[in-house]
């Protein structure tokens, strides 16, 4: 790695650095130029070169990299990743205990001390996912930290970052024994098949473990359940399996038909009995709409940014109207499940949505139940943008 270089910050964003901000933001660095190589240490001071922080540059999203500690005297080496990683994995150690649920999030970013980083748990494989270059050049480190401190079946890797300007979404199996994919792992006691080497997404979505479980437990009995971007379906077998009359999957992806067969095999349920749907969730909303086709329940879990050959979906600005085709073919006493991973706005901006949209349609609503991250899904209150996950369940009524 390269020398250690000075960051200097602009006067205007000094408290926010004070106060824990972790991410290193391209609009609060005075001397950007200096940053050559991603991977360098660098150390953050303000404009007097009073010591704010130290960290390392990779650039992701909106930022040039991560402050690690604030903590002049602490060195980024092999003891900090070390310590960092065995603190995150004690925090965990309730659901390494936890028989019902064999996939769930070890090491979350920021949250955990390490932005840029995320490592995931799936029975006995660990996923490690890099979101830079420069926190890729600590591979090193995180390998030997986690290989240290843990028993592990087989360790895989995912990079999600730009490199001389093309994307990269690589797996790579780094040591242990390969897996025999899908891998079933359980999830409050639901069967999921899961391909930790297919890409970046392995066939479930951690964070959305609790609302799975209420909708099993508390919304899906005796409904007809309409689950929109459904990916593998894992929201619907959670509904059939805890009563749902029948479930309606619809996914543009190809991958989604036989992806969604699979989900309800390994849990011994009839796909037959349930439509899987490979369409535009667009067009099927205005098809249901035109055929008087409602629900008494709908799971709305859209993208942040998706695209079809007719549609541009963005959550900041199109949320309130896809929620508005979802109430209109939602049955009154229904309930919607809205959720959102989107970061650029907090719950109260998301429930703005929602009031916005029962508004223009015409109808009453009541909130049900709110929800966010997992804990295992580690966050920290100086960066609240790590705390993404927002999920409104709306009970629909008529004027």
């Amino acid at each position: 790695m390269a020398k250690k270089i000075t960051l200097k910050v602009k006067n205007k964003f000094i408290n926010k650095y004070k106060n824990g901000y972790p991410l290193l933001l391209r609009e609060a660095i005075l001397n950007a130029e200096q940053l050559k190589k991603e991977g360098m240490l660098l150390r953050l001071a303000d404009e007097n070169n009073r010591f704010l922080g130290k960290g390392y540059y990779g650039r992701q999203n909106k930022g040039y990299g991560w402050i690690l500690t604030q903590n002049e005297n602490e060195s980024i080496n092999q003891n900090f990743f070390d310590n960092k990683i065995s603190k995150a994995l004690n925090k965990r150690r309730s659901f390494f205990q936890d028989k019902t649920t064999t996939a769930f999030r070890v090491f979350n970013g920021e949250g955990d001390g390490i932005g840029g980083l995320t490592i995931d748990y799936y029975d006995g494989y660990y996923v490690i996912t890099w979101y830079s270059q420069g926190i890729y050049a600590f591979q090193d480190y995180v390998l030997r930290s986690l290989q240290d401190v843990t028993a592990f079946k087989g360790i895989y890797q995912k990079k999600r970052f730009n490199t001389g300007g093309k994307y990269v979404e690589e797996d790579d199996f780094v040591t242990g024994v390969r897996g025999e994919f899908p891998i079933i792992v359980k999830e409050n006691g639901v069967h999921v098949a899961v391909n930790v080497n297919e890409g970046p997404m392995t066939g479930i979505f951690l964070d959305q473990r609790n609302v799975r479980k209420a909708i099993r437990d508390k919304f899906a009995k005796g409904k007809r359940v309409l689950n929109t971007f459904s990916y593998t379906g894992a929201f619907s077998v959670f509904a059939a399996l805890g009563g749902a009359e029948k479930t309606t999957s619809v996914d543009l992806a190809n991958r989604s038909l036989p992806k969604t067969i699979e989900q309800f095999s390994v849990n011994g349920l009839d796909y037959e009995a349930h439509d899987i749907k490979v369409m535009d969730v667009f067009k099927y909303f205005n098809y249901a709409f035109k055929k008087g086709i409602t629900f008494d329940m709908i799971i709305l879990d859209p993208p942040s940014f998706a695209r079809s050959k007719k549609h541009t979906f963005s959550a900041a600005k199109d949320y309130k109207d896809l929620l508005k085709q979802a109430i209109n073919i939602t049955e009154d006493n229904g309930v919607i499940a809205a959720s959102t991973n989107y970061s650029g706005f907090g719950m109260d901006k998301f429930k703005s949505f929602i009031k916005q949209a029962f508004k223009e349609t015409g109808k009453k609503y009541k909130v049900l139940e709110e929800h966010d991250l997992p804990e295992d899904f580690q966050t920290i209150t100086a960066y609240p943008e790590g705390n993404y996950l927002k999920v409104v369940f709306i009970k629909k009524y008529s004027k």
